[in-house]
C-alpha cells in the first residue's frame, strides 16, 4: 500500500482522532507528539519515575495500532480502584519500557513495534520540559495542566507560551520525518498546549519551514476555556504564526457545519463557544478550506476523522499528485 508521506504534529485527543482517519489512506504516517503534559496519570508517572509523560504518545499509538481493536481499547483502559486508580494500562506499559530503555525515544520505538503501528510515533524531544504561559497582564502560569484553569478576563488572555529549558533538542527522526513529508499537518488540538509546544523545540519550526511539504493547519471547532476564549479562526492562525513564522500554513481547514443550539448552550456553561470563521482576515494569508467536519460524540463536539483525513489527503494529492 503506497500513499502520501504525512507528518502530523500535535498532542491530546485531537491528533490521535485524526490519525485514525489518516491510516485508512496511507501507511506513511509520522506522528510527532508533544511531551509537555504534567497532569493526571502522565504527571504522576513523570514525577514518580522521572520519565517523560506517556499519555499523548499512548493515544497516538492506540490510534495507529494495526492489531485487534480490543488491544487499542486495552491501552486506553483506565483503572477505577486501588493504587492504580486513574492510570491507563498503556501508560504503565510505556513506563515499564522506559525503565528498560536508554531513552524515552527508545521506549516509544519499542512500543511502536509491539503494537504494530501503521507509521511511527515520535516524541518531539527526549528532554524533560515544562510549558509556561505568559498572560497579557504579565502573569506567568507554570505547567501545562494549569494553563487552561485560569479564567480569561480583561487583560488575562494568553500572550505567548514558552518551554523551560528553552529550545530543547528535537528527536532527530522527527525532524527527518518533517523534511521528507509530502504533507505536514498541525492540529487539531489545544492550540497553546498541544500544537505550539512542538514548534518551540529546536529544529522543528526550521524543519517545517524548510520542508517542501504542503503545510495544513486544522483549526479547532470550539474555543477552549483558559486558552482561546473569544478567539476567531484568524486569532488561532495568528497565535500559531507568532510562535513560528508568518505563512506557516499553506492551507487552513475550518468547519462550516451548523452546531446544534443545545450544544452551544452546554459549551457556554464551560466558557467555550464556536470558533467563528472570519474568512476576510484569513484568505489573504492562506488558502481557506471549509467543510462539514462536525461529529457529535457523547454531547461533545469533535472532528469527523474520516472527512478530515479525506480532505487532508485530497489537498496533499493536489500538490503532489
Amino acid at each position: 500500500m503506497e500513499g502520501l508521506k504525512i507528518a502530523a504534529l500535535g498532542g491530546g485527543t485531537g491528533l490521535s482522532t485524526m490519525l485514525k482517519g489518516l491510516k485508512l489512506y496511507t501507511p506513511n504516517i509520522s506522528a510527532i507528539v508533544t511531551v509537555a503534559d504534567d497532569g493526571g496519570s502522565s504527571g504522576i508517572l513523570r514525577n514518580d519515575y522521572g520519565m517523560l509523560p506517556p499519555g499523548d504518545v499512548r493515544n497516538c499509538v492506540s490510534a495507529l495500532a494495526d492489531v485487534d481493536p480490543i488491544a487499542g481499547e486495552l491501552l486506553n483502559y483506565r483503572f477505577q480502584e486501588g493504587n492504580l486508580k486513574g492510570h491507563s494500562l498503556g501508560n504503565l506499559i510505556l513506563a515499564a519500557l522506559n525503565e528498560m530503555s536508554g531513552s524515552f525515544e527508545d521506549a516509544v520505538e519499542k512500543f511502536n513495534r509491539i503494537m504494530g503501528v501503521v507509521g511511527t510515533v515520535y516524541p518531539v524531544t527526549n528532554e524533560d520540559v515544562t510549558l509556561h504561559a505568559v498572560l497579557k497582564n504579565g502573569e506567568i502560569i507554570h505547567g501545562e495542566s494549569h494553563i487552561g484553569t485560569h479564567r480569561v478576563g480583561k487583560g488575562t488572555g494568553i500572550s505567548n507560551v514558552y518551554l523551560n529549558p528553552e529550545k530543547p533538542k528535537a528527536v532527530e527522526q522527527a525532524v527527518e520525518a518533517i523534511l521528507a513529508a509530502d504533507v505536514v499537518v498541525l492540529g487539531p488540538g489545544s492550540l497553546y498546549t498541544s500544537i505550539i509546544p512542538n514548534l518551540l523545540v529546536a529544529g522543528i519550526t526550521d524543519a517545517v519551514k524548510e520542508s517542501k511539504a504542503v503545510k495544513i493547519y486544522v483549526c479547532n471547532i470550539m474555543t477552549q476555556p483558559g486558552e482561546t476564549e473569544g478567539y476567531k479562526a484568524s486569532d488561532h492562525l495568528e497565535a500559531l504564526e507568532n510562535h513560528s513564522y508568518r505563512g506557516i500554513a499553506d492551507a487552513m481547514i475550518v468547519n462550516n457545519a451548523v452546531i446544534p443550539e443545545i450544544l452551544k448552550m452546554r459549551y457556554a456553561e464551560e466558557f467555550a463557544a464556536e470558533v467563528i470563521v472570519d474568512s476576510d482576515k484569513i484568505i489573504d494569508r492562506t488558502a481557506l478550506v471549509s467543510g462539514n467536519f462536525l461529529l457529535v460524540k457523547s454531547d461533545r463536539v469533535r472532528h469527523n476523522f474520516s472527512r478530515l483525513a479525506r480532505t487532508i489527503v485530497t489537498i496533499g494529492k493536489t500538490n503532489f499528485g
